[in-house]
Parts: C-alpha cells; structure tokens; sequence
C-alpha cells in the first residue's frame, strides 16, 4: 500500500510540476496600409483597424477595429462589395452583419467615381457598450492598398 501511495505522489509531483507548455504560434501578415489604417491577418482571421473620426467615446481619433474569420472567402468578398460600391448609381449605403459589429459603407462623392469615397461606419452588436465609429473616407485608390489589389 506504501508503494502505491509514494507511486501516486511522484506521479502527481510530476504532473503538477510541468506548468509551462509550448504553445503553436499563429504568424501575423500584415497586409495593405494607408495612413495609419491597416488590414492584418491572423490565421483565417482578418482585422480592419481604421482611424475614427467620429465617436461616440471621448477619444474620438484613435484607432478602431473589427474582425471577421474568411470563411467562405469572405475577404474577397468584402473588397467586391465595396468596389462595387463605388459604381453603383446613385452612390448608397450598404449594411453588413459581422460577428461582433454591424457595418455600414457610406458613399459619398459625385458623378466623377474617381472623387467618391466610402467611409466605415462601424456599431457593435453588444448593447452594453452600444459604441459606434466612422472611418475617415477612403478613394477607390486607397482601398485597392488597403487589401493589396
């Protein structure tokens, strides 16, 4: 009976003594810039980090993010509807549904597409925080850069 409890304590000592594990990391790419906004992915997931102009925070010019995994090669996804954006006439709104945000692309500009320029708005779904953001506007040029087209 000895030799199974001196067993079971060194078993246990050694088990308890292995606390530092080796953990697979996950390389960050970070892809197209302009000014300060940048697009980085980690894995299959994708984050816009935007620079607000206006917020509902104090701090209205800081920098803003959302998230959004690629599934169903969402990233190309997201780049088409915002180019075609840019084309539709008249220039509107649209809505998107990510996880944690809902997201509007403002356009604003005139007959000429090469002056238009879509903004983020961005809201988040938790109503405890209930903050929302808008980018500064971006050109068709820009968010070519920004997602490396």
């Amino acid at each position: 009976m000895k030799k199974i409890i001196t067993l079971a304590v060194l078993l246990f000592s050694f088990v308890s003594v292995a606390q530092i594990k080796v953990l697979e990391t996950v390389p960050v790419e970070k892809l197209g810039k302009v000014n300060n906004n940048y697009i980085q992915k980690i894995g299959d997931e994708y984050t816009v980090y935007y620079t607000s102009i206006v917020s509902d925070d104090e701090d209205s010019s800081s920098l803003r993010k959302f998230s959004f995994k690629n599934v169903n090669n969402d990233y190309a996804s997201l780049y088409s509807i915002i180019m075609n954006g840019f084309n539709a006439t008249p220039l509107y709104d649209i809505k998107l549904e990510l996880p944690n945000n809902y997201i509007w692309l403002h356009y604003t500009g005139n007959t000429l597409p090469e002056k238009s320029t879509v903004q983020f708005m961005v809201s988040s779904k938790d109503a405890s925080s209930g903050s929302s953001n808008v980018s500064e506007p971006f050109v068709k040029d820009q968010i070519n850069k920004l997602f490396q087209k």
